[in-house]
């Protein structure tokens, strides 16, 4: 069995790669590992819009009721509100089910600890260890049986919680919002509409299937078009589970996860509030953002790929802003994890305080030109790049060539049998052909 956790918990297709059976597992194995020290480890379960959501929380509840866990369920509801909900009720432990920005037909399986952090390396090894090695857990039975219990104001705890965050009330700004057919479709509207704002809705209309289709922030087009139809101020798309948030300015245009950062580090550092005056970002982002955060007498520290890692340097070294150009935006003054709807009401929020658009405050950071090229390379040879002294030759070569305007940046995917190359710098053209170039002597060289 390869290993069931990612970056992002466990996924799979539903029913056949993420079956009930390995929910049940991963529920017993989870409750089993998350509360040793608790008698009666509590549980708090929300799940997203899918289909297939309310099978494997079937499944999940059995495994974590069976080892003598309790649970309580909250229903469709944001993953960064698991975080928060698991703190705030003093839980054991949190568990989302949710496949984040997947077609309908995934879904996932996500821990968090009684924190709200996502499980380090070690723990999701020893829930491993104990699906694989068939452990055999003790039996409950009477009054030793856990239990359920249903939640039904766990959205308004939610609301109020990211409401309190913003200093402002966000009062003649008109906003699109794309909920993506997904978590936040109910509670991403009322949050806004409580703040003030005059909101538009679209992606507000789950079918169990239409989670992330054509919609969310991995489909901007629609909250492009109906920004600019509408005359909106600004638009927010969220994903399928809202712990991403994407923006559109008042002209259509995107403003990415980069961009995002770099807005938040502005007038957090103007109000003394980034810590270090550092922001955690990935090293996938952007040139520009160094750069426009250079400008603005602030760092970055970059970590692999993957939002977990970013908080996890947060965390070790007391920074409070971080993400990915994916739109996982961690404002850790607040939340222990990427949430859209509480990164939205604080982007509005300093629309509002700067009394300036959304077009103007992305202006303040260019985006470097970017190519990424995929190179097919069998997985068990996806590192000897860093061995091949011709593609280490020529890769020294390109970085000269780019001369600190740009890099090349060599990232082998976690999950396919790919190297994937990516080459920043000023001329697009002559970026595009030094990757496609480096990527075909990785194949012929490696493949």
């Amino acid at each position: 069995m390869s290993r069931l956790f990612g970056t992002d918990g466990v996924r799979g297709v539903a029913n056949t790669e993420l079956t009930p059976q390995l929910a049940f597992e991963l529920g017993r194995a989870g409750a089993y590992v998350l509360a040793t020290n608790s008698h009666k480890p509590k549980f708090v379960i929300g799940k997203d819009t899918r289909i297939s959501g309310d099978m494997l929380e079937a499944a999940l509840l059995a495994g974590i009721l069976s080892v003598g866990g309790e649970v309580v369920k909250v229903g469709v509801i944001p993953t960064p509100a698991i975080a928060i909900l698991t703190r705030e009720l003093g839980a054991d432990a949190g568990v989302m089910i949710s496949a984040s920005h997947n077609p309908a037909e995934f879904n996932g399986i996500k821990f968090f600890n009684g924190q709200g952090l996502k499980l380090k390396d070690e723990i999701e090894d020893q829930i491993e260890d104990l699906i694989k090695n068939n452990f055999e857990y003790p039996v409950m039975t009477g009054e030793k049986v856990g239990t359920v219990t249903e939640m039904a104001d766990s959205s308004r705890l939610y609301e109020e919680y990211i409401l309190k965050t913003i200093d402002t009330d966000l009062k003649g700004l008109k906003i699109v919002l794309d909920c993506a057919n997904g978590a936040a479709f109910e509670v991403g509207p009322e949050a806004f509409v409580k703040a003030g704002a005059e909101i538009i809705v679209i992606g507000n209309d789950p079918d169990g299937l239409n989670i992330n289709l054509n919609c969310g922030s991995t489909h901007m087009e629609r909250l492009q078009n109906e920004v600019l139809e509408k005359k909106a101020d600004f638009g927010l798309a969220f994903d399928g589970d809202a712990d991403r948030m994407l923006a559109v300015d008042e002209n259509g245009v995107l403003v990415d996860g980069d961009k995002l950062l770099n807005i938040f580090a502005y007038h957090m550092k103007k109000k003394n509030r980034l810590k270090s005056d550092t922001v955690v970002v990935t090293v996938m982002s952007n040139m520009g953002l160094d750069l426009a955060l250079d400008s603005q007498k602030c760092k970055s520290v970059k970590t692999k790929v993957g939002d977990r890692y970013v908080l996890e340097e947060m965390l070790k070294n007391g920074y409070n802003l971080g993400g990915e150009q994916s739109g996982h935006l961690i404002l850790l003054d607040y939340n222990t994890t990427g949430d859209g709807v509480l990164s939205g009401l604080q982007l509005a929020s300093i629309i509002k305080h700067e009394n300036k658009s959304l077009g103007e405050l992305a202006s303040m950071m260019n985006i470097m030109p970017q190519v990424l090229v995929n190179a097919k390379v069998s997985n068990s040879k996806k590192m000897d790049y860093l061995k091949d002294e011709t593609i280490q030759s020529e890769i020294k070569k390109m970085e000269s060539c780019l001369d600190n305007k740009g890099r090349v940046l060599i990232r082998p995917s976690g999950t396919e049998p790919l190297v994937r190359v990516m080459l920043e710098g000023e001329d697009l053209q002559e970026i595009k052909m030094m990757a496609e170039n480096l990527a075909d002597m990785i194949v012929d060289r490696l493949g």
